[in-house]
């Protein structure tokens, strides 16, 4: 679990370049490098920048790690509801 989440950061600092964001064109090479496994149209530049606007909760442009989180935990769970069949929360 440990070297999961260490994974899971630096995967992100190592696509800001420096900075604290991710900006589209850096996205986009994290989405199709590191998520092809899980995701479908990681080769659709639309789709991708599609799904980062959608990511993108202040609308500044750019994913923040926080909003980064929010692919993972949704990507973690569908991965989850996979394995062992679930389907959406019946709460």
């Amino acid at each position: 679990m440990e070297s999961a989440i260490k994974t899971v950061v630096t995967t992100f600092l190592s696509s800001t370049k420096g900075k604290e964001n991710i900006e589209g064109g850096g996205f986009q090479k994290l989405v199709k490098k590191h998520l092809g496994g899980l995701m479908a149209d990681t080769n659709c530049s639309s789709a991708v920048k599609e799904m980062q606007q959608g990511l993108d909760e202040n609308h500044d442009g750019k994913v923040s790690f926080q909003e980064y989180l929010t692919l993972i935990g949704y990507l973690a769970n569908s991965l989850s509801q996979s394995k062992t069949g679930a389907t959406a929360d019946a709460s």
